[in-house]
């Protein structure tokens, strides 16, 4: 390719590189999304215009409200549990015993393999199966959120976590032990704040997803969001009216934490400048 353009007229030469010069580029990104922007918000408009009944949505609202509530409370929950127990497992991962590192292997192994949907039914209808005699928890349904989407997130944060150990440089750990530190004094006050730096954008990012799978909860009965839908749709025959408040609903909660994570990037930007 190489021999073919240098072999190639100056007049050809200089028409390729016109049409592929940072400016055309440049207004060629500009007009395909801008295109594509009108393009979304003429299709929310005609929605909202034509699809969505307004009248129904003070009939819906409370309902929606409550599920809003609920997720809240899961997401909250599950989020701290997740990103608390995924540190461990990332320390676990980068051990230098081998025990604690294959078993943590095979945890994230595991609960990265399957899909969280499995992970629900192993825990909603197995393990009561397993409880000799009745099971004691009679409301399995909330339990089982908070137990599937942390152990689910738990392996993707620990993964994330171990990344970013992973890219703290050899030499600080060795700076650290020169200094008379121990191992676990270096890994606490050198490494780990180094790494949770390197890790914070792809656990922001596993986080948001925690909050959309518990969409996925609808299939054992969780009053949630998506199952708000199901009912409103199959009893008023409506799908964009519940669909628009589920819209806003899930928005309302990725939209904060995707602009919290960009502020704890920004502010774990060490090396970087800073606004103030």
């Amino acid at each position: 390719m190489a021999d073919s353009y240098s072999s190639a007229s100056p007049e050809a030469n200089a028409v390729a590189d016109g049409f592929l010069d940072d400016r055309t580029l440049k207004y060629l990104g500009v007009a395909v999304s801008s295109f594509f922007a009108l393009g979304v918000v003429l299709l929310v408009l005609y929605i909202l215009a034509s699809q969505v009944q307004f009248g129904l949505v003070p009939t819906i609202l409370p309902q929606f409200i409550s599920a809003y509530g609920l997720v809240l409370s899961i997401v909250g929950i599950s989020s701290v549990l997740s990103v608390s127990s995924g540190i461990f497992v990332g320390l676990a991962r980068v051990s230098k015993t081998r025990i604690t590192s294959g078993i943590s292997a095979a945890y994230v192994q595991f609960f990265r393999g399957t899909p969280l949907l499995f992970q629900i039914f192993v825990i909603y209808f197995g393990v009561p199966t397993l409880w000799p005699g009745t099971f004691p928890v009679q409301n399995w349904g909330f339990p089982t959120a908070i137990i599937a989407l942390t152990l689910n997130h738990a392996a993707y944060v620990g993964e994330a976590v171990r990344g970013g150990i992973g890219a703290v440089p050899d030499g600080q750990m060795e700076a650290a032990r020169s200094l008379g530190m121990g191992y676990v004094q270096a890994m606490r006050e050198i490494v780990i704040p180094q790494a949770w730096r390197n890790a914070l954008a792809a656990v922001g990012n596993d986080q948001i997803i925690l909050v959309k799978d518990t969409s996925l909860l609808t299939v054992i009965a969780i009053p949630e969001l998506i199952q708000q839908f199901r009912d409103v749709n199959s009893a008023t025959f409506d799908p964009w009216t519940p669909l628009v408040l589920v819209a806003i609903a899930y928005l309302s909660i990725t939209i904060p934490m995707g602009r919290l994570v960009t502020y704890l990037e920004d502010r774990a930007d060490w090396g970087g400048e800073t606004n103030e």
